[in-house]
């Protein structure tokens, strides 16, 4: 009973549970407005849209990279879903479509020179970055677009049940879809594979350029779902959607008990991730403090985080070397 005990908290999101469940304890004692029903509403709102964003950054830490291009990807594709809408007149339904679409050959333009060429993620989704930044600004001319249709406005700011927003249903179902993807896909098991060792993989017989697109496309995909939720939440096509992704990103899968050098991911805790980073972003609201204090508590989760994995990693290794 005691070994089951302990071995509850070996899952990666028990941590960052335990963290979110004590903080919005601590909050609601000194702020009771924090539960209020409009707080939950905007706090829940927050944590849809950055949970998505997470799980886009999540699939490409799977495999031992890191996708610094995901805000452009979202960037674009929410200026491009709002332009269509409103120099064409597309139906939102297609404009949605349309922004999938971008968002996916976005993703995995970026994974075939990556898997093609063999340069570093990080030099390719840099340069990714730079980009398709260039070309949203392009389009836009630093301006937004306002041509925003009510039924969009409409799901980003109103709830399906009590203070539950419209937009926890998109991150709901890319969430399982994450979860199923990592835990039952062969394409899930293929990611997990590459990032733990690449070498094992290709000798496995595992079609590692296809693998890495495949995971691109993806984070490309969940890069435009957050960017199309966010232009229902600000109710505008605004160029800067995307510029402030990618420490966020990263900290909640980090958080969340995700190793950097992939082979190991958490959806749940990734989640859990997310919602510490958006408590405490509320909790400065709420208590009116410096805006700059988030970015020092934000670095601090992150090296908290690293460490706690890295204790793991030591003991999983001393454990194996026993046996």
């Amino acid at each position: 009973m005691a070994l089951s005990f302990t071995r509850i908290f070996d899952n990666d999101w028990v941590g960052p549970g335990l963290v979110s469940l004590a903080a919005i304890i601590g909050i609601s004692i000194f702020q009771p407005s924090f539960l209020s029903p409009f707080n939950i509403f905007v706090l829940l709102s927050a944590i849809a849209v950055n949970m998505v964003i997470a799980l886009g950054q999540l699939v490409i830490i799977g495999i031992g990279q890191m996708n610094l291009a995901l805000g452009a990807f979202g960037g674009l594709v929410a200026i491009s879903f709002v332009a269509v809408m409103e120099l064409y007149g597309v139906p939102p339904f297609v404009a949605v479509i349309i922004g999938f679409a971008i968002g996916t050959l976005a993703g995995g333009a970026s994974g075939f020179v990556i898997a093609r060429t063999g340069i570093s993620a990080f030099i390719i989704t840099l340069a990714g970055l730079q980009i398709f930044k260039g070309i949203n600004l392009g389009i836009t001319e630093a301006q937004p677009f306002y041509g925003v249709p009510q039924s969009v406005k409409d799901f980003g700011n109103l709830s399906m049940l009590g203070p539950i927003p419209w937009l926890v249903l998109p991150m709901l179902i890319a969430s399982i879809g994450m979860w199923y993807l990592f835990t039952r896909l062969r394409i899930g098991r293929y990611i997990l594979a590459i990032g733990g060792n690449r070498t094992a993989a290709e000798l496995s017989g595992i079609n590692v350029t296809a693998t890495v697109i495949w995971a691109h496309a993806i984070s490309g995909l969940l890069a435009a779902t957050a960017g199309m939720m966010l232009v229902a939440r600000l109710q505008i096509g605004q160029p800067t959607i995307g510029d402030d992704w990618l420490i966020s990103s990263f900290a909640a899968p980090v958080i969340g008990g995700a190793v950097l050098a992939g082979g190991h991911v958490s959806v749940a805790g990734t989640f859990f991730g997310v919602v510490i980073i958006a408590i405490i972003t509320q909790a400065l609201v709420l208590f009116a403090i410096d805006p700059f204090v988030v970015q020092i508590v934000l670095g601090g989760l992150i090296l908290w985080a690293v460490g706690i994995n890295r204790l793991r990693e030591l003991r999983v290794a001393k454990l194996n070397e026993r046996a």
